[in-house]
């Protein structure tokens, strides 16, 4: 059967520094990611015997662990060593027709990375029956979702994401977030939704 994996990270777990320090690094992808990733097989495993009185109980533990290891998959994509800027391209038009301008975007996404109430992620996603991008902010890992939008990019709002670098300076952990976006990876993602949706028409 199929499990889960950690995937690696795609850069040097020191290579975000100094808006990204190693040691979060490693903590955030060596025990948070991969608790997700260990409860998430556990979960199955479990599933696999489960009689109807838990079935309740173990998809919505499986909802949480999957939807966690599939956010931090990406969210490790949303980041690179030579990060930062502005999107150009098809993306970078997208995001000043969808919000006017890029500065509208990134401050409309810093607000959502900055006050979700408890745990959860900022995410720039593509909506499909608007066509356009939104800002939408994810509560835990699975709540709030926008059924059917695409993931764009991705940023971490729980606490082991940021505090052992910025305490509770969360506009400080916004900054350094976009210090290092990385819009490559971004643009392949928006560019993949292209040929999603037009295939889906």
């Amino acid at each position: 059967m199929a499990v889960y994996t950690l995937p690696d990270l795609p850069y040097d777990v020191a290579a975000l520094a100094p808006h990204v320090s190693g040691e979060l690094m490693s903590l955030h992808h060596g025990k948070h990611h991969a608790a997700y990733v260990k409860a998430a097989n556990e979960t199955l495993d479990k599933l696999a015997g489960a009689d109807a009185a838990q079935i309740a109980g173990l998809d919505r533990s499986l909802a949480f662990n999957v939807s966690g290891h599939v956010l931090h998959s990406m969210f490790w994509l949303s980041m690179a060593p030579d990060g930062g800027g502005e999107p150009d391209g098809e993306l970078g038009d997208a995001i000043r027709e969808s919000f006017g301008s890029y500065a509208t975007f990134r401050d409309q996404f810093s607000a959502a990375l900055t006050t979700v109430q408890g745990s959860g992620w900022a995410a720039l996603v593509w909506e499909p029956l608007a066509q356009r991008l939104l800002v939408a902010q994810l509560h835990d890992h699975q709540s709030n979702t926008l059924v059917g939008s695409t993931p764009v990019l991705l940023a971490d709002a729980w606490e082991h994401a940021y505090y052992l670098d910025y305490r509770n300076d969360k506009q400080a952990w916004s900054k350094a977030f976009f210090a290092v976006a990385d819009w490559r990876s971004a643009q392949e993602r928006f560019a993949g939704r292209v040929v999603a949706s037009t295939a889906s028409r």
